[in-house]
């Protein structure tokens, strides 16, 4: 028989997934070769595996396990441990991190502007984006603008310093390690201000970023307590004064809050 790999190959029973955990009975797609990579990956879901833990846990031929485990690898799905076990690949963090990026947005947005009406501030959504031109920065994915009158405009797609403001405080104050440590450096914060927003569980920064600008964030939390961005209103010292949480730290608090509500309720529903 050929199968959509385009290779003549036999059927056997060594060559059909036996354990129920990762293929149930009913559960297979009529593509055959894509079932046997899908038992695979979920062979490595719960940690490292050698060839010989795939086949026993799959119930697949030794060649073929290891030719679809190789495939994976190339696609990286899969990758190797340092003991050369496989283990789930980067691509498969991209792809859930493309997910996520999709449901924060879609369920931030009206969230944003509940947040703009509320305070009369313009909203925004930031997320860590890594290290750009040599600098970590912060990149807006989402915002909900003042309509009118003297205001901060930050675009949607703007990347924006990790050494400064207040959602930069919030996106660096429950990390550790070394990438706290590079985003402390030469920033207009310290340690001891991380601590303090860890404490209250928001930031505030006035002429930090800019001058003239202040801004409130606090996180946005998905499964396990993880930070995933920084909700933040942000207007003229003006308007906000030198203590804009004052004014406004209860509301942006909230705001980050129900949109961490709605994404773990949405995950519980599409596991």
């Amino acid at each position: 028989m050929v199968d959509s790999t385009g290779s003549s190959e036999q059927p056997s029973r060594t060559d059909r997934p036996r354990d129920s955990r990762l293929l149930p009975q009913g559960d297979n797609s009529g593509v055959g070769v894509l079932d046997k990579a899908v038992s695979v990956l979920a062979a490595v879901e719960s940690g490292p595996a050698t060839l010989a833990q795939l086949v026993a846990a799959t119930g697949l031929a030794r060649p073929t396990t290891h030719r679809i485990a190789v495939a994976l690898e190339h696609h990286r799905l899969l990758a190797r441990d340092v003991q050369g076990r496989f283990i789930l690949g980067p691509r498969v963090a991209e792809l859930a991190s493309a997910a996520g990026e999709d449901r924060l947005l879609a369920v931030s947005q009206p969230i944003l502007i509940q947040l703009r009406d509320v305070t009369g501030e313009s909203a925004q959504l930031y997320r860590y984006a890594g290290g750009r031109g040599g600098a970590d920065v912060r990149v807006c994915v989402a915002a909900a603008e003042r309509a009118s009158g003297l205001r901060d405009t930050v675009p949607v797609g703007a990347a924006l310093p990790m050494t400064a403001g207040s959602a930069a405080q919030v996106l660096l104050a429950w990390e550790e390690g070394e990438r706290m440590h590079r985003g402390l450096r030469g920033a207009r914060f310290t340690a001891t201000t991380l601590a303090g927003v860890r404490r209250r569980g928001w930031a505030a920064s006035a002429a930090e970023r800019e001058p003239g600008v202040a801004s409130v964030s606090a996180p946005v939390r998905g499964s396990g307590g993880k930070v995933l961005a920084a909700i933040s209103v942000s207007g003229p010292i003006e308007r906000l004064t030198r203590s804009p949480g004052r004014l406004h730290a209860a509301a942006v608090v909230a705001a980050g809050d129900r949109i961490g509500e709605l994404l773990r309720a949405d995950s519980s529903h599409h596991p």
